[in-house]
């Protein structure tokens, strides 16, 4: 299995310049490229021309920019500002090679009915899917496990991706979403390995389903996730492609970037080399 960097994980205690030095001096295979602050930050000393140098020149490749966000159930105005937003993610994909985006659903504390939700969803991923499919270009739908976000369990981001039906829409699979909202590992075993996109490991502190929230992620197999049972069960469906570390803990930006991503390594690898 390849090893991947979320950008997340140095949010603020690096740059995308810091993170792929110190991720190719330490192996990583794959970088997620944080695309509302790292990739901005970056070009405004930078062209993507030369990131995509540095792609071709080092082992570490792009996966997946992260992200666009709150595509679903958006007005007319907003609607069309997310479809500009993804032109110009397919844009950026060309030029330096990234195989995915991430797609995260709104968070909202509006009521929203469940079958307008999953109507919405499908309707804009199809209508993305057109615009990627040219690109070469997957998109993976990220279920976030809190109360606000519109969707919030596998179950539901699966029956999604699973009526949307297409080759280029799958799912973001993240051990803290999936353990925070109380997604039943039964589902898992029975979902198409071939539409688990990528593979986010973190883990939590053992507070309450539905009140965690991202600043209580730690190292993985540091916390209360059971991510013997995840790996396992994915390994099982097929599952065998990229893991990606992404952790949001504030004291971890306390560290130095090297001090982080070095971490997030070793802890990701003592746990993912029990099962792979």
């Amino acid at each position: 299995m390849k090893l991947c960097f979320n950008e997340a994980t140095t949010l603020e205690n690096s740059n995308l310049e810091k993170d792929l030095t110190i991720c190719e001096q330490n192996g990583y295979d794959y970088i997620e490229i944080r695309t509302m602050d790292k990739l901005p930050e970056y070009l405004k000393t930078h062209t993507l021309d030369d990131l995509a140098t540095y792609f071709q020149n080092h082992h570490i490749k792009p996966l997946a920019l992260n992200a666009l966000v709150f595509f679903n159930n958006r007005d007319e105005a907003g609607h069309s500002a997310i479809i500009q937003e993804f032109q110009e993610m397919m844009h950026i994909c060309d030029k330096i090679g990234a195989k995915y985006v991430v797609a995260v659903p709104l968070v909202t504390t509006e009521k929203i009915l469940k079958k307008d939700i999953k109507q919405s969803c499908i309707e804009v991923l199809q209508e993305l899917s057109n615009i990627a499919e040219s690109h070469g270009v997957k998109i993976a739908l990220e279920f976030v496990g809190h109360p606000e976000c519109t969707v919030n369990t596998f179950e539901d981001a699966y029956n999604i991706v699973q009526a949307v039906n297409r080759d280029n829409v799958g799912l973001v699979f993240d051990s803290f979403h999936f353990h925070a909202m109380g997604s039943n590992i039964e589902n898992l075993k029975n979902a198409d390995g071939s539409k688990i996109f990528i593979f986010h490991i973190d883990d939590t502190e053992d507070f309450q389903i539905g009140l965690l929230t991202d600043d209580d992620r730690v190292w993985p197999g540091h916390g209360a996730i059971d991510l013997e049972a995840h790996i396992t069960t994915l390994k099982q469906i097929g599952y065998s492609d990229v893991v990606s570390v992404e952790l949001f803990r504030p004291e971890y930006y306390q560290l130095t970037p090297e001090e982080t991503i070095e971490k997030a390594k070793t802890t990701t690898l003592e746990v993912i080399s029990k099962y792979y």
